[in-house]
């Protein structure tokens, strides 16, 4: 249980139960089906459009591999914990891992558009569970002083895997088909399932739990609200907003179901999410911040590949070649900082990790139409190196003070938050690349006049290069679509540059964020639940 010492800080009574085999052997066993999970959400971007091409679909129709894939997870992501209540955590997981396999067959083996998503909405049902439940398996197994370690393991899969997804998906999809994106998930499946078989079990307190009633209003309205939601923000800049009936009926939608979700889960006796762990001071800072995380991490990985594949003319796997970068700087860091918790205050972790994130994202305002490459890997490796500092003590400060009872909830809820966080800055970059666009264009357009001296000076110079080619009509008609090009080209630039700082900013808010955390100490130090 979590009390309080004299100085008002948390401490952490030592966990009871242990698992039978050697920790890092279940790690192994739920993180490959978790890094297999985390690929599946990422790996098929690149590919939409040879899915579309193979299928007969329009690229818009295509998009619903994504959309249907991330629905799906949402919805099963915070049921999580009441799952395992009814089933038990070990059967449950393999039952996922099982569903996710055998859907992924069928994603590969799919005939037309219909039978993909389909197999996609079964994919992110069986998906949707693997994260919190590794996370739940991670913490538990784990004395306190080694959760640090414990979590960068974590984070490794839920943070590289989906940097390295588009460059995988890019490569497989080039050099064989789309259709190998989803058949490599058959021997991992299989492996993950068995070996989850062999060394995972459920602690005491789970196979103790008696399920109570179903909550059906609970599930459906969350059901509702949370598919409502994605969609707005999945489809919402393709149909222009809230100038779209759709738009503005889902996001109704959403906004009444999980409002009276939320009254209803907080006054039900026996609720499928329950809200009340939100009360929990470390939790609810947390669930912000990795919000934010997800904000960052997805809204920059959606930018970079755009702006290298559309402004410089990168192909689709050297732009995903650029950002992968990111993964390696992670990878580094996480090893590090599962090193350093209990010995440094994981606020000043959290702290330096947000600094450095917003400065590495800052350097990214200074990208122009002539960097070289080494301009995006550079800052890529500081951002990764940043995010192991940002996650794995974010991670473990959150789960901090929450009982053993209540992580495989809490997991739930702080995974949809990353996930939604991630949908968020995705659709909200998107869209203020779109509108930041047209309104630079409109101020460099005014200015590209006949009384601008620099105007005529390059005007003039672009006409007599071509004049030796063309006619003197021709060339004044070419010199203004050059021109107009470069307009276009400088504008999209400047939208870019206000999407970086905008995402260098909110790093930097979250620093401050993180004397709101509750210092914990437990084992050696170290921030662990119990």
């Amino acid at each position: 249980m979590s009390e309080l010492n004299e100085q008002g800080e948390g401490t952490i009574a030592p966990a009871q139960w242990k698992p039978s085999f050697n920790p890092w052997l279940v790690a192994i066993s739920v993180m490959l089906a978790t890094v297999m999970e985390v690929l599946d959400t990422s790996v098929a971007n690149v590919a939409l459009p040879h899915i579309s091409g193979n299928l007969s679909a329009t690229t818009e129709e295509a998009t619903w591999v994504l959309t249907s894939y991330l629905i799906s997870n949402a919805i099963i992501l915070p049921a999580t914990g009441w799952i395992t209540t009814f089933i038990g955590r070990k059967r449950f997981l393999i039952i996922c891992i099982i569903i996710f396999t055998l859907a992924s067959a069928l994603c590969g083996a799919a005939p037309n558009l219909t039978v993909l998503i389909i197999a996609r909405i079964l994919q992110g049902m069986g998906g949707g569970a693997l994260q919190p439940i590794a996370q739940s398996v991670l913490l538990e197994s784990f004395p306190p002083e080694r959760r640090g370690a414990a979590m960068a393991l974590y984070g490794m899969g839920v943070v590289v895997a989906p940097i390295i997804g588009p460059t995988l998906g890019g490569w497989i999809t080039d050099n064989y088909s789309w259709r190998w994106i989803f058949y490599i998930n058959l021997p991992i499946g299989a492996l993950a399932a068995f070996m989850a078989n062999a060394f995972v079990e459920d602690p005491p307190y789970i196979k103790n739990q008696k399920p109570g009633r179903i909550d059906y209003i609970g599930f459906g309205l969350m059901a509702l609200g949370l598919s409502a939601l994605e969609l707005t923000l999945d489809l919402g800049q393709q149909r222009d907003w809230f100038e779209s009936s759709t738009i503005v009926f889902t996001t109704f939608v959403a906004v009444a179901s999980l409002i009276i979700f939320v009254i209803w889960e907080l006054y039900t006796p026996e609720p499928i999410v329950n809200l009340r762990v939100f009360l929990n001071r470390n939790f609810a800072v947390g669930t912000i911040l990795i919000a934010s995380v997800g904000v960052v991490l997805y809204g920059s990985t959606a930018l970079l590949p755009l702006f290298l594949q559309t402004l410089l003319g990168y192909p689709a796997v050297e732009s995903g070649m650029a950002v992968s970068p990111r993964g390696i700087g992670s990878i580094i860091s996480m090893m590090i900082v599962g090193r350093l918790i209990g010995k440094v205050d994981s606020r000043y972790l959290i702290m330096f990790g947000f600094a450095l994130l917003g400065y590495s994202t800052y350097l990214f305002t200074g990208i122009n139409l002539y960097i070289a490459q080494s301009n995006v890997v550079i800052p890529m490796i500081i951002s990764g190196f940043a995010m192991g500092f940002v996650f794995v003590p974010l991670t473990t400060l959150t789960m901090g003070t929450l009982s053993n009872a209540e992580i495989s909830n809490a997991s739930g809820i702080y995974n949809l938050m990353r996930n939604t966080g991630g949908s968020l800055g995705i659709a909200a970059m998107t869209t203020f690349l779109a509108r930041g666009a047209q309104t630079h264009q409109a101020v460099l357009a005014a200015n590209a006049d006949e009384y601008n001296p620099m105007f005529q000076q390059m005007f003039a110079q672009i006409k007599n290069s071509l004049l030796g080619q063309m006619d003197v009509a021709s060339a004044t008609q070419q010199a203004y679509q050059t021109i107009y090009g470069i307009v276009v080209r400088q504008a999209a630039v400047l939208a870019y540059i206000d999407n970086f700082r905008m995402l260098a900013v909110l790093c930097f808010l979250a620093v401050p964020t993180a004397f709101l955390f509750k210092r914990v100490r437990g084992g050696k130090g170290s921030v662990a639940a119990h």
